[in-house]
Protein backbone atom coordinates (compact mmCIF):
# COMPACT_ATOMS: atom_id res chain seq x y z
CA UNK A 1 0.00 0.00 0.00
CA UNK A 2 0.90 3.58 -0.29
CA UNK A 3 2.95 5.24 2.63
CA UNK A 4 2.95 7.93 4.57
CA UNK A 5 6.43 9.59 3.10
CA UNK A 6 4.32 10.25 -0.59
CA UNK A 7 1.05 11.09 0.42
CA UNK A 8 1.67 12.63 3.58
CA UNK A 9 -2.32 13.85 4.08
CA UNK A 10 -3.06 17.45 3.70
CA UNK A 11 -1.20 19.95 5.44
CA UNK A 12 -2.33 23.22 6.86
CA UNK A 13 -0.77 25.95 4.37
CA UNK A 14 -2.09 23.54 1.60
CA UNK A 15 -4.07 25.15 -0.82
CA UNK A 16 -7.73 22.99 -0.87
CA UNK A 17 -6.53 21.74 -4.84
CA UNK A 18 -3.34 20.85 -4.24
CA UNK A 19 -1.95 19.84 -7.59
CA UNK A 20 -0.15 16.24 -7.78
CA UNK A 21 3.28 16.45 -8.22
CA UNK A 22 5.63 14.09 -9.99
CA UNK A 23 9.22 13.87 -8.46
CA UNK A 24 12.26 12.75 -10.67
CA UNK A 25 15.96 13.06 -9.96
CA UNK A 26 17.55 13.26 -13.16
CA UNK A 27 20.53 10.57 -14.38
CA UNK A 28 23.74 12.10 -15.28
CA UNK A 29 24.08 9.44 -17.32
CA UNK A 30 21.87 6.12 -18.31
CA UNK A 31 23.93 2.22 -18.94
CA UNK A 32 23.26 1.89 -22.74
CA UNK A 33 22.90 -1.77 -22.00
CA UNK A 34 19.54 -1.30 -19.95
CA UNK A 35 18.58 1.09 -22.56
CA UNK A 36 18.83 -1.17 -25.21
CA UNK A 37 16.40 -3.28 -23.74
CA UNK A 38 14.37 -1.62 -21.56
CA UNK A 39 10.89 -2.35 -22.81
CA UNK A 40 12.07 -6.10 -22.32
CA UNK A 41 12.94 -5.97 -19.31
CA UNK A 42 9.55 -4.35 -18.25
CA UNK A 43 7.83 -7.15 -19.55
CA UNK A 44 7.19 -8.58 -15.59
CA UNK A 45 5.82 -5.22 -14.71
CA UNK A 46 3.45 -4.61 -17.84
CA UNK A 47 1.85 -7.91 -16.59
CA UNK A 48 1.47 -6.66 -12.78
CA UNK A 49 0.45 -3.66 -14.42
CA UNK A 50 -2.50 -5.38 -16.14
CA UNK A 51 -3.78 -6.72 -12.84
CA UNK A 52 -3.63 -3.67 -11.08
CA UNK A 53 -5.25 -1.72 -13.57
CA UNK A 54 -8.25 -4.53 -13.63
CA UNK A 55 -8.30 -3.68 -9.75
CA UNK A 56 -7.80 -0.04 -9.83
CA UNK A 57 -10.77 -0.15 -11.80
CA UNK A 58 -13.66 -1.92 -9.94
CA UNK A 59 -12.23 0.53 -6.91
CA UNK A 60 -12.79 3.56 -8.98
CA UNK A 61 -16.19 2.63 -9.70
CA UNK A 62 -16.88 1.66 -6.03
CA UNK A 63 -14.90 4.80 -4.69
CA UNK A 64 -16.80 6.94 -6.72
CA UNK A 65 -20.07 6.07 -5.65
CA UNK A 66 -18.23 6.72 -1.41
CA UNK A 67 -17.47 9.82 -2.65
CA UNK A 68 -20.87 10.70 -3.78
CA UNK A 69 -21.72 9.91 -0.17
CA UNK A 70 -19.14 10.75 1.74
CA UNK A 71 -17.69 14.10 0.01
CA UNK A 72 -13.93 12.04 -0.11
CA UNK A 73 -12.28 8.36 -0.97
CA UNK A 74 -12.48 6.23 2.07
CA UNK A 75 -8.90 5.70 3.48
CA UNK A 76 -8.38 2.14 1.67
CA UNK A 77 -9.17 3.45 -1.36
CA UNK A 78 -7.22 6.49 -1.50
CA UNK A 79 -4.16 4.31 -0.51
CA UNK A 80 -5.01 1.70 -2.99
CA UNK A 81 -5.75 3.87 -5.95
CA UNK A 82 -2.58 6.18 -4.58
CA UNK A 83 -0.36 3.21 -4.94
CA UNK A 84 -1.23 2.14 -8.39
CA UNK A 85 -0.68 5.34 -9.55
CA UNK A 86 2.81 5.37 -8.47
CA UNK A 87 3.69 2.48 -9.75
CA UNK A 88 2.21 2.88 -12.79
CA UNK A 89 4.24 6.21 -12.87
CA UNK A 90 7.52 4.85 -11.99
CA UNK A 91 6.89 2.10 -14.49
CA UNK A 92 5.91 4.76 -17.49
CA UNK A 93 8.83 6.78 -16.10
CA UNK A 94 11.27 3.60 -16.86
CA UNK A 95 9.81 3.04 -20.24
CA UNK A 96 10.09 6.80 -21.39
CA UNK A 97 13.32 6.58 -20.22
CA UNK A 98 13.54 9.00 -17.95
CA UNK A 99 15.46 6.96 -15.40
CA UNK A 100 18.06 4.52 -15.70
CA UNK A 101 16.82 2.99 -12.14
CA UNK A 102 14.63 -0.27 -12.71
CA UNK A 103 11.35 0.27 -10.95
CA UNK A 104 10.62 -1.89 -7.55
CA UNK A 105 8.01 -4.66 -7.52
CA UNK A 106 6.01 -2.97 -4.53
CA UNK A 107 3.24 -0.66 -4.07
CA UNK A 108 5.10 1.07 -1.12
CA UNK A 109 7.46 4.20 -2.11
CA UNK A 110 11.36 3.12 -2.16
CA UNK A 111 12.88 6.39 -0.57
CA UNK A 112 16.05 6.14 -3.00
CA UNK A 113 14.01 5.71 -5.66
CA UNK A 114 14.52 8.23 -8.28
CA UNK A 115 10.43 8.95 -9.29
CA UNK A 116 8.33 9.68 -6.31
CA UNK A 117 4.67 11.50 -6.65
CA UNK A 118 3.12 13.43 -4.48
CA UNK A 119 -0.84 13.20 -4.34
CA UNK A 120 -2.73 14.02 -0.80
CA UNK A 121 -6.25 13.21 0.28
CA UNK A 122 -8.86 16.26 0.65
CA UNK A 123 -12.43 16.50 0.35
CA UNK A 124 -14.24 16.82 -2.99
CA UNK A 125 -16.73 18.47 -4.57
CA UNK A 126 -19.58 16.02 -5.25
CA UNK A 127 -20.81 17.69 -8.13
CA UNK A 128 -17.40 17.53 -10.09
CA UNK A 129 -17.56 13.99 -8.69
CA UNK A 130 -20.38 13.10 -10.46
CA UNK A 131 -20.02 14.78 -13.49
CA UNK A 132 -15.94 13.46 -13.63
CA UNK A 133 -16.01 11.79 -16.58
CA UNK A 134 -17.34 14.46 -18.23
CA UNK A 135 -15.35 17.25 -16.93
CA UNK A 136 -12.08 15.78 -17.71
CA UNK A 137 -12.51 14.96 -21.59
CA UNK A 138 -10.75 18.35 -22.45
CA UNK A 139 -7.55 17.35 -20.14
CA UNK A 140 -7.94 13.90 -21.49
CA UNK A 141 -7.91 14.82 -25.31
CA UNK A 142 -4.72 17.23 -24.53
CA UNK A 143 -3.17 14.27 -22.82
CA UNK A 144 -4.49 11.70 -25.10
CA UNK A 145 -2.65 13.63 -27.81
CA UNK A 146 0.50 14.69 -26.52
CA UNK A 147 1.32 10.86 -25.14
CA UNK A 148 0.71 10.13 -28.94
CA UNK A 149 2.84 12.41 -29.97
CA UNK A 150 5.89 11.45 -27.96
CA UNK A 151 5.59 7.67 -28.69
CA UNK A 152 5.38 8.47 -32.70
CA UNK A 153 8.87 9.45 -32.31
CA UNK A 154 9.77 6.89 -29.86
CA UNK A 155 12.40 5.41 -31.77
CA UNK A 156 13.97 8.34 -32.03
CA UNK A 157 14.12 9.28 -28.68
CA UNK A 158 15.08 5.50 -27.70
CA UNK A 159 18.53 6.06 -30.33
CA UNK A 160 19.29 9.37 -28.75
CA UNK A 161 19.25 7.92 -25.50
CA UNK A 162 21.21 4.99 -26.30
CA UNK A 163 23.64 7.01 -28.32
CA UNK A 164 24.93 9.44 -25.58
CA UNK A 165 24.33 7.57 -23.09
CA UNK A 166 21.45 10.29 -21.90
CA UNK A 167 18.44 11.73 -22.43
CA UNK A 168 19.12 15.65 -23.65
CA UNK A 169 17.85 17.83 -21.15
CA UNK A 170 14.97 19.63 -23.54
CA UNK A 171 13.70 16.21 -24.13
CA UNK A 172 13.81 15.62 -20.30
CA UNK A 173 11.68 18.44 -20.01
CA UNK A 174 9.40 17.70 -22.63
CA UNK A 175 8.91 13.54 -21.62
CA UNK A 176 8.84 14.80 -17.99
CA UNK A 177 6.03 17.09 -18.77
CA UNK A 178 4.37 14.40 -20.83
CA UNK A 179 3.77 12.05 -17.92
CA UNK A 180 3.60 14.71 -15.35
CA UNK A 181 0.40 15.83 -17.86
CA UNK A 182 -1.14 11.95 -17.90
CA UNK A 183 -0.24 11.40 -14.29
CA UNK A 184 -2.49 14.60 -13.24
CA UNK A 185 -5.37 13.10 -15.33
CA UNK A 186 -5.38 9.55 -13.72
CA UNK A 187 -5.18 11.32 -10.45
CA UNK A 188 -7.82 13.60 -11.30
CA UNK A 189 -10.25 10.81 -13.44
CA UNK A 190 -9.90 8.11 -9.76
CA UNK A 191 -10.55 11.12 -7.74
CA UNK A 192 -7.57 11.24 -6.23
CA UNK A 193 -7.08 15.07 -6.25
CA UNK A 194 -9.78 17.55 -6.92
CA UNK A 195 -7.42 20.01 -8.73
CA UNK A 196 -7.90 19.72 -12.51
CA UNK A 197 -4.79 18.83 -14.53
CA UNK A 198 -2.58 21.82 -15.26
CA UNK A 199 0.31 23.21 -15.30
CA UNK A 200 0.95 21.57 -18.86
CA UNK A 201 4.22 23.60 -20.08
CA UNK A 202 5.57 23.72 -16.13
CA UNK A 203 5.99 26.15 -14.17
CA UNK A 204 6.45 29.45 -14.60
CA UNK A 205 10.52 30.50 -13.72
CA UNK A 206 9.59 33.91 -11.99
CA UNK A 207 7.47 32.16 -9.16
CA UNK A 208 9.50 29.64 -8.59
CA UNK A 209 11.48 30.24 -5.05
CA UNK A 210 15.19 30.23 -5.52
CA UNK A 211 15.08 27.28 -2.93
CA UNK A 212 14.12 24.37 -5.43
CA UNK A 213 13.43 20.68 -4.73
CA UNK A 214 15.25 17.45 -4.50
CA UNK A 215 14.55 17.11 -8.42
CA UNK A 216 14.50 18.80 -12.02
CA UNK A 217 10.68 18.54 -11.85
CA UNK A 218 9.75 19.58 -8.49
CA UNK A 219 9.40 22.02 -10.15
CA UNK A 220 9.13 21.77 -13.40
CA UNK A 221 10.74 24.80 -15.05
CA UNK A 222 10.74 24.05 -19.08
CA UNK A 223 12.93 25.52 -21.04
CA UNK A 224 12.03 27.15 -24.73
CA UNK A 225 13.41 24.11 -26.59
CA UNK A 226 11.63 21.62 -24.18
CA UNK A 227 8.58 23.62 -24.44
CA UNK A 228 8.83 23.49 -28.23
CA UNK A 229 9.39 19.62 -28.26
CA UNK A 230 6.24 19.89 -26.05
CA UNK A 231 4.12 21.73 -29.17
CA UNK A 232 5.67 19.15 -31.31
CA UNK A 233 4.13 15.98 -29.61
CA UNK A 234 0.88 17.70 -29.46
CA UNK A 235 1.06 18.39 -33.71
CA UNK A 236 2.37 14.82 -33.63
CA UNK A 237 -0.44 13.59 -32.03
CA UNK A 238 -2.81 15.46 -33.52
CA UNK A 239 -1.87 14.72 -36.92
CA UNK A 240 -2.15 11.10 -36.59
CA UNK A 241 -5.54 10.80 -35.04
CA UNK A 242 -6.85 13.27 -37.90
CA UNK A 243 -4.53 10.46 -40.42
CA UNK A 244 -6.45 7.61 -38.34
CA UNK A 245 -9.92 9.41 -38.78
CA UNK A 246 -9.94 10.06 -42.35
CA UNK A 247 -8.11 6.44 -43.55
CA UNK A 248 -10.63 5.18 -41.30
CA UNK A 249 -13.65 6.85 -42.96
CA UNK A 250 -12.28 5.84 -46.53
CA UNK A 251 -12.28 2.48 -45.52
CA UNK A 252 -16.02 2.56 -44.35
CA UNK A 253 -16.56 4.59 -47.89
CA UNK A 254 -14.54 1.76 -49.59
CA UNK A 255 -16.56 -0.68 -48.23
CA UNK A 256 -19.58 1.01 -48.63
CA UNK A 257 -19.60 0.89 -52.33
CA UNK A 258 -18.19 -2.73 -53.02
CA UNK A 259 -20.74 -4.37 -51.20
CA UNK A 260 -23.01 -6.10 -54.11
Amino acid sequence: MADAQWSPGRRAADADEFLPVLDIIEPARQRRLTVLFRLLLLIPHFIVLVLLEIAAFFTVVFGWFAALVLGRLPGPVFRFLAATLAYRTRVAASGMLLVDSYPPFTLTQPPEHPVRIDVRPTRLNRLAVFFRLILVIPAAVVQSLVTSGWYALAILWWLITLILGRMPRPLFEATAATLRYEMRVSAYVSMLSPAYPKGFFGEDALSVPARHGRSATSPLVMSTAGKALLVLFLVLGLVGSITTSVTGASSDGTEYHTEP
